[in-house]
């Protein structure tokens, strides 16, 4: 087998590119450097110039689908409030649509300390439209930071509950109406300043 995207072309991005196809139906453990270099017709060994393990791999890819499902929160002009409600609909509808992609941007990549997901940009659009919740006076400062973990948890439960708990027989009709609940309330209970 010949190595010819690793001579002619961009292996690295071909290799998370075979990965997100792989992972998008299957989640993380569908991902093997075997797998992902046979889709792009290289030898394995050719993935381990880019990547040292398949671990490395798996975080380029979620990576890359933490920037697809930052894309689709789009934050609204409106208010810094219809900003925090369509990030965090967003994060719940990414999850809905993309349940493959999901389990491998937040557990597939074996990296679950606090310090991963404040780099991660879904976390990053979260904490700025608390950021300017904070700064046109709508959230208390000193709330700040638990605001951040409560919406989080929201929407990630929500989203958890969804796909595997006791959400996941509903229908989307059925369910969305509950996200945006879910959403509303947590919002809704945040301090403001006084």
């Amino acid at each position: 087998m010949q190595d010819l995207a690793y001579h002619h072309g961009d292996l690295a991005a071909a290799l998370v590119q075979a990965g997100l196809e792989l992972t998008r139906s299957g989640g993380p453990d569908a991902l093997t450097i075997r797998e992902v270099t046979r889709r792009v017709g290289v030898t394995p060994n050719a993935a381990y110039r880019h990547f040292p393990d398949r671990r490395a791999l798996l975080r380029a890819v979620s990576a890359a689908i933490e920037s697809r499902m930052a894309e689709g929160m789009e934050r609204s002009p409106a208010t810094p409030r219809a900003s925090l409600r369509a990030v965090g609909l967003g994060y719940i509808g990414f999850a809905l649509l993309e349940p493959g992609w999901f389990a491998v941007a937040f557990f597939g990549a074996g990296d679950t300390s606090p310090e991963s997901v404040v780099d991660s940009p879904a976390y990053l659009a979260l904490a700025e439209a608390l950021d300017m919740m904070v700064h046109i006076g709508d959230l208390d400062p000193a709330a700040r930071a638990g605001a951040t973990w409560s919406c989080w948890s929201t929407v990630h439960g929500f989203a958890e509950l969804a796909l595997r708990g006791p959400l996941r027989h509903l229908d989307r009709a059925e369910l969305w109406p509950l996200a945006e609940q879910a959403v509303d309330t947590v919002i809704a209970g945040l301090p403001s300043v006084v």
